[in-house]
């Protein structure tokens, strides 16, 4: 298993956001992509649109099961409180993230939503953080100065 191939893969569909946050969530089984998502808050007027949300949706149609059990996930931001919820109960085997979020990330940062939910999730951050940190400084640059 490659988790710089699969996490590079988050970051292109990261970059696909046009006026999001650019996070970018891909799930993988067997070593191949099942479903992919960028976060899409404004485009669709959903608070609940957050890549890793309509990652899961996507893979769990594919699957046709709400448990990916033998399923990774690869995220360019550590998870919020929510989307970290849904990983886990999703049963996700490994979550794999970027950038730390000091402000609200749920996988270790600021809580730790394993522990509350005593998962067998197994998380491991700080793959490609320069990248992601990149792609999200920018963004956050781009909108200050508007």
């Amino acid at each position: 298993m490659d988790k710089h191939r699969f996490m590079q893969d988050a970051i292109e569909i990261a970059l696909q956001t046009e006026n999001e946050v650019p996070v970018g969530a891909v799930i993988v089984k067997h070593n191949e992509i099942i479903a992919y998502s960028c976060n899409k808050k404004e485009k669709l007027h959903d608070v609940t649109a957050h890549a890793e949300i309509l990652a899961l949706r996507s893979a769990q149609s594919a699957l046709k099961d709400w448990r990916l059990d033998d399923c990774d996930m690869y995220v360019t931001l550590e998870p919020c409180p929510m989307c970290a919820s849904a990983i886990i109960q999703s049963r996700i085997k490994n979550l794999y993230f970027g950038s730390y979020d000091i402000n609200y990330g749920a996988m270790g940062t600021v809580i730790n939503m394993v522990n509350i939910h005593k998962s067998k999730t197994k998380v491991y951050g700080g793959i490609l953080e320069e990248d992601c940190n990149i792609i999200l400084n920018d963004f956050f640059e781009r909108i200050r100065k508007k």
